[in-house]
């Protein structure tokens, strides 16, 4: 059963990766307008799409952590409401 959670988490790194490299380019191309002077609205247009994307892997990263704490934390003999605290804490760093 480990095994196969590696691989899930693996599989997740792999994902966060590539969309991490897409966000790369996407902030390279907008270094690119504002250095080429286009117009504000189609720069605005492209921060938006980079802020989503960053949200995207933010929330994937969130419910990994959400998982894994309070998988951990039941192991480990502690109440739910103690995970969902911690996942709380570091969910409002997030938000």
């Amino acid at each position: 059963m480990v095994v196969m959670q590696a691989n899930v988490n693996l599989e997740l790194q792999q994902e966060l990766m590539s969309r991490l490299k897409k966000i790369e380019g996407q902030v390279r191309g907008i270094h690119k307008m504002i250095d080429q002077n286009r117009s504000c609205s189609d720069v605005v247009i492209q921060l938006a799409a980079v802020k989503a994307a960053i949200n995207r892997v933010g929330f994937s990263v969130l419910a990994c952590h959400l998982a894994n704490s309070i998988q951990e934390n039941m192991e480990q003999g502690k109440e739910l409401n103690e995970s969902l605290d911690d996942f709380m804490k570091v969910f409002k760093k997030f938000s």
